[in-house]
């Protein structure tokens, strides 16, 4: 195969297409990542938002179909970027939301974690480390550090000592720290499903956090990478279907909508 070459088919194009028809016909739970996904990627988190036409017709789509948002956010964070009420938010990879109250082993863990990196904040903000304290988790973000590669090995460094008690796993210019049996994305969109009843999901993602619900997923989930689709990144991702990046995400959402026709009138 070609390097370039799609290893998984565009979720826009005729499979996909096919695939979202009859997922939307069969009682699904919707489920979206917010950063990288819904949201761009940006330079700080405090600055992440959803684009217009994604919200808008996010807004729409949750109006008519359970929608759930599964973030690496505390839920209280995610909540105020959204122009629209979902059925669900889910925060901390999956520790925090409605399936799953902070248990005190976990409080504990992040205890120990905050005892733990003390010490070294101020050589991480010397570094241009960023610590991000989501109570259920920490995102440790190197992506405006001076040198990027000199923060990225301190931080390798220092996470080889984490406690345990702690599970440490990297993303898009960052590593998080949650407790070691805390739930994970999948966990919660799984539990959502059953508690909803819902006959199928849809789980849109982008990052390391999104893998496991991309290799959890039963086969007539719907799972949809945000990102390229080559064979290079395909040996990294479970998803079923790709998206070339955010901006194609208002695109799905349209399709979505296509696929659900006129709204009921009351």
């Amino acid at each position: 195969m070609h390097p370039m070459q799609p290893a998984r088919p565009h979720i826009l194009g005729p499979e996909g297409q096919a695939a979202l028809a009859r997922t939307l016909a069969s009682s699904p739970l919707l489920a979206f990542d917010f950063d990288g996904t819904l949201a761009p990627i940006v330079a700080l988190p405090s600055m992440a938002r959803m684009p217009a036409a994604v919200s808008e017709r996010l807004g729409r789509i949750a109006a008519r179909v359970p929608v759930a948002i599964v973030t690496g956010r505390e839920v209280a964070d995610v909540r105020q970027r959204l122009d629209f009420e979902p059925r669900y938010i889910v925060g901390s990879h999956g520790a925090e939301g409605p399936v799953a109250e902070p248990a005190p082993v976990w409080v504990s863990a992040m205890a120990v974690a905050r005892d733990w990196l003390q010490p070294h904040r101020g050589t991480l903000e010397a570094i241009g480390v960023q610590l991000e304290d989501k109570r259920s988790s920490i995102a440790l973000h190197y992506r405006n550090a001076p040198d990027r590669a000199l923060a990225r090995r301190s931080l390798e460094r220092l996470l080889r000592t984490a406690s345990p008690a702690l599970h440490v796993f990297g993303g898009k210019m960052v590593f998080n720290i949650v407790p070691a049996h805390a739930p994970d994305k999948a966990d919660a969109v799984l539990a959502l499903v059953r508690q909803e009843g819902a006959g199928t999901a849809l789980f849109v993602g982008d990052d390391l956090n999104d893998e496991p619900v991309f290799q959890r997923a039963p086969a007539h989930w719907l799972t949809i990478k945000v990102g390229p689709g080559t064979e290079r990144s395909a040996a990294r991702s479970a998803a079923r279907f790709f998206l070339a990046g955010p901006s194609e995400v208002a695109d799905l959402l349209d399709a979505m909508l296509g696929h659900l026709g006129p709204a009921p009138s009351l």
